[in-house]
């Protein structure tokens, strides 16, 4: 039996390689693998977390009640960038850290963004479904040659997207409330207001935290603004875009189309959203590749042997 118990909830850890599993174990951890999502997991992790020295955490919720229960918990390790389901004042006033991964999913995030651009602006999906059915539906689409990008947010996933974006011969606007010099002078990328970016861009990706800042950025009257051909692609986290007014844009045409790897609820079952062709879905899969997945698990173990072995860590986001 090891020195500490680390609970993994994360469901593609390790699942890449096995180098995370061994410097857990190189470390003395125990890892018991619990299913977010099924329906003993609630249960579990509230009995799991009681004598848990770590957990490495996927997208489900860590609410006050469930740090609460946590005996001797000193590290929540996300497996990701994101921690807004991870209540951190209440991991804060328990003495417990909360990690993340920067940096580790960034290419996979940004070529998803890119992929859900080219799917709208070329009615990819729509065409595939067609071609299943039997049928040869060949609707027009736009080309992304020489258009405007609009880019919000941009830490290293926003600037990978306009990176990759430059490929295509793209004009790059930027709105986030830091200015990036060097990607600027790289990108020959131009900051502007929130309210330029939606009028003058053709596609516009969206790279920012959810916050309550953040929350319904973009609502009926940001809509209002764009192209009518314009192509909103969300890979950061639901909330940012109001779903309502996003429906009712698509569904009127007053924009062209949305790529969503971001929901409110996800998945997103029950959302209109789901009726709308134009409108593409994908399963919050931006990490989802074999490189990512084995950058992540690697430095997610790393922040765990961190905060049990020094007490500390580089990535954490508190105290």
């Amino acid at each position: 039996m090891g020195k500490y118990k680390v609970i993994v909830t994360a469901r593609s850890f390790a699942k890449a390689d096995d180098q995370a599993l061994r410097l857990l174990e190189e470390h003395d951890c125990d890892v018991v693998r619990l299913v977010a999502g099924v329906a003993t997991f609630d249960e579990q992790i509230k009995e799991e977390i009681a004598a848990a020295d770590a957990v490495i955490a996927g997208l489900d919720e860590y609410s006050k009640e469930l740090i609460d229960l946590a005996g001797k918990l000193k590290v929540i390790s996300r497996y990701g960038v994101g921690y807004d389901k991870v209540d951190v004042e209440a991991a804060d006033r328990k003495g417990i850290l909360v990690t993340i991964t920067p940096g580790a999913n960034g290419d996979s995030v940004a070529d998803l963004a890119v992929t859900l651009m080219l799917d709208a602006a070329r009615n990819v999906a729509a065409m595939d479904a067609a071609m299943k059915g039997r049928a040869q539906a060949r609707p027009q689409g736009v080309e992304m040659w020489q258009k405007t990008l609009g880019v919000i947010g941009t830490g290293r996933i926003g600037q990978g997207v306009a990176r990759r974006c430059k490929g295509f011969d793209m004009k790059i606007l930027c709105y986030d409330i830091y200015e990036n010099e060097a990607f600027k002078k790289e990108c020959n990328a131009k900051y502007v207001d929130l309210s330029t970016l939606l009028r003058e861009s053709d596609f516009i990706t969206i790279h920012s935290p959810l916050t309550p800042e953040t929350k319904d950025m973009i609502g009926a009257r940001e809509f209002d603004m764009m192209k009518n051909d314009a192509v909103i692609v969300n890979t950061a986290r639901g909330g940012i875009i109001n779903e309502e007014a996003l429906y009712e844009a698509l569904k009127s045409g007053s924009i062209r189309g949305a790529g969503l790897d971001a929901t409110v609820d996800e998945p997103p079952y029950d959302s209109p959203l789901m009726t709308l062709p134009n409108c593409i879905l994908t399963p919050h899969a931006g990490a989802a590749t074999k490189e990512a997945s084995s950058k992540m698990s690697l430095m997610a173990a790393q922040n765990v042997v961190d905060v049990l072995t020094t007490g500390d860590c580089k990535y954490k986001v508190n105290p």
